[in-house]
């Protein structure tokens, strides 16, 4: 009768020691921005690519054939001036299959990832996040033609993506 239970114990200890180092907190400076959801991250010297998590900003061009989306840069710039050389930190979910570490960057107590939703320079990305005050940030934007919004032909990145 105490094995199954001692199982079960060690089982819950396991799973919970799993989620905890699935994430991470870490800090750095923001030496690069590569487009409006992406950063590199100087990390004990060494440089640590970020993406936004939860937000999808324009696409930036790849190759000579593909110029980008619209507000592709406005995006970046956004992003550029809220954390380029800034002390930021950042609550790591996980990485993507490029090897990217995903997160939400913090600079002080301010939340960028949301902030460029709310600016109208990047999409909620559904696939990814139903946090309800993101997509009320999203849709207020999108009612005051912020940014991309702004554009009546805007295209999500992710159908843009699909669409190459």
């Amino acid at each position: 009768m105490i094995r199954p239970a001692l199982h079960a114990i060690i089982a819950a200890i396991l799973a919970a020691t799993a989620l905890a180092c699935s994430a991470a907190t870490f800090a750095g400076e923001v030496v690069a921005v590569l487009d409006g959801d992406t950063v590199d991250v100087l990390v004990n010297r060494q440089t640590v690519r970020v993406r936004l998590a939860a937000i999808d900003a324009p696409e930036i061009r790849h190759g000579t054939r593909n110029p980008g989306q619209p507000f592709v840069q406005r995006s970046r710039q956004s992003l550029a001036g809220m954390v380029f050389h800034q002390n930021v930190i950042i609550d790591e979910e996980g990485t993507d299959q490029y090897g990217r570490a995903i997160g939400t960057i913090w600079e002080g107590n301010f939340n960028v990832n949301a902030e460029q939703v709310r600016r109208g320079m990047a999409w909620v990305y559904r696939h990814y996040s139903h946090d309800p005050k993101l997509l009320q940030m999203e849709q207020e934007a999108r009612a005051e033609r912020r940014g991309l919004w702004a554009d009546p032909n805007h295209v999500p990145p992710w159908d843009y993506r699909h669409s190459r």
